[in-house]
């Protein structure tokens, strides 16, 4: 195999790996092990994890704890859901995609929207498939988005557009409502622009309120206007298409899918409904008919315009996969909680972040929220005398898992952490995080 493709030995093989991250010893192996003892040992290890059944975690940021109902994980675990693939063969496959076809008309009815694809692979994913759709969609060559954005989103971002030449340009907000700034956004918006792009709610919890005026701008400059959701809100807010939005995408882990250690989570596609935006959408649309003099219902796969099933020149995305069985979980979750179960359930984390964030803002050396917006399930924490990472290293010794700290993606901000409270957080809950935050921040005054 060397000879063939011309080295001369292993190292070689590795020679564009820097040095300093090359292991310069032997590997240090056990000694075999019979398969009895390999689990016994690997069950000792996980045994030292701490799991969000043993201790409350207030840490979202892209993946959350939510409720998942036994019903959910009851149905896709049935063997022709939980080992579906992709419904390569339509005539054999109905009842899958029956039920993509339901979870995309659900999808379309929750965001205001036309047309929903069967699923993406996440929230970033779909951040950079919009971006690159605009680009078809106008040939401009740049998308504005709000300073306050994921990390990890805006790097998947420009990983997706780099290769298309695309950039990105930051829209400042307002230092005391986190606000994006209409006037940066006027001021910025030209005729490169492909698209303006903003989160609602935030990356930092708080809803935008001038959502309908930077659907404005970005229409009176003929760019596309993307939002970005948590479908979990729009129980209780505004749905994008109600504001103009033409693309909407988002995270649906929240619908009836676990954390399960960050993955695999579910990106959330749809968009209005013009012959020219359906074509240029990334993944695929089951659609359905009727036969037989309308009497009997056939699903399909329609408008698959990645490059497996059209010439190569003509796919809009090399995607190559969706997230079925989590599609599927967001159908089920969705049909079991309907439109007042999913209000009910928005108005739950509202009245318990609301009453998270009161407590910690009694406490001295806190404040919460930063920003004086109204914020649905995740807000801020600041604390003025402590460093973040000190406080959440403390927590852990009091049995709670605290927020993500963002000191270091918002330094202007001073010490602030991102911290999630949802419909599993009991009032004792966070009682226990009042009275943990508390003793850590007297017992170093």
């Amino acid at each position: 195999m060397m000879r063939e493709i011309g080295i001369r030995d292993i190292d070689e093989l590795y020679a564009d790996v820097p040095e300093d991250l090359k292991l310069k010893r032997k590997l240090d192996l056990p000694s075999p092990l019979s398969e009895y003892e390999v689990e016994r040992n690997v069950e000792s290890l996980l045994n030292k994890n701490r799991t969000t059944y043993d201790l409350p975690t207030f840490l979202g940021a892209g993946c959350w704890p939510h409720y998942v109902p036994a019903v959910v994980e009851n149905i896709i675990g049935r063997t022709e859901f939980l080992t579906s693939y992709t419904p390569y063969q339509p005539e054999i496959s109905q009842g899958l995609l029956q039920l993509l076809f339901e979870y995309q008309s659900m999808i379309c009815e929750l965001t205001g929207m036309d047309v929903a694809n069967s699923s993406l692979y996440d929230w970033a994913s779909a951040l950079g498939e919009a971006a690159r759709m605009t680009q078809r969609l106008t040939g401009r060559q740049e998308i504005l988005v709000p300073k306050i954005i994921h990390p990890d989103r805006l790097a998947t971002l420009q990983s997706y557009i780099q290769p298309v030449n695309m950039h990105v340009r930051n829209i400042e907000f307002d230092r005391t409502t986190g606000q994006m700034s209409l006037e940066d956004l006027e001021a910025k918006i030209s005729e490169k622009t492909a698209a303006v792009y903003v989160e609602n709610p935030s990356y930092l919890g708080f809803t935008e309120t001038n959502v309908k005026e930077m659907g404005r701008i970005a229409h009176e400059h003929d760019a596309r206007f993307i939002v970005g959701v948590d479908p979990i809100s729009l129980g209780v807010l505004e749905a994008p298409g109600e504001y103009g939005a033409d693309i909407v995408i988002g995270e649906g882990q929240p619908l009836g899918n676990s954390m399960n250690f960050g993955g695999p989570l579910l990106g959330i596609f749809a968009c209005r409904r013009e012959p020219a935006f359906i074509r240029q959408m990334p993944g695929r649309i089951v659609g359905m008919t009727t036969v037989q003099n309308g009497t009997r219902r056939a699903y399909c796969m329609i408008l698959q315009t990645r490059e497996q099933h059209i010439r190569r020149h003509r796919a809009t995305s090399n995607i190559c996969s969706n997230e079925t069985l989590c599609a599927l979980s967001a159908a089920v979750y969705l049909a079991l909680l309907g439109p007042n179960g999913l209000k009910e359930l928005g108005n739950t984390i509202i009245s318990k972040s609301n009453y998270a964030m009161k407590r910690l803002n009694e406490i001295e050396g806190v404040e919460s929220p930063v920003f004086s917006s109204f914020h649905f399930k995740e807000f801020t924490v600041k604390f003025d005398e402590k460093r973040v990472r000190d406080v959440h290293r403390n927590l852990l010794r009091h049995n709670v898992l605290g927020g993500k700290d963002v000191s270091k993606e918002f330094p202007k901000l001073g010490e602030i952490a991102l911290y999630c409270v949802t419909e599993i957080h009991s009032k004792e809950n966070i009682d226990q995080l009042i009275d943990a935050v508390n003793h850590i921040l007297t017992e170093s005054s």
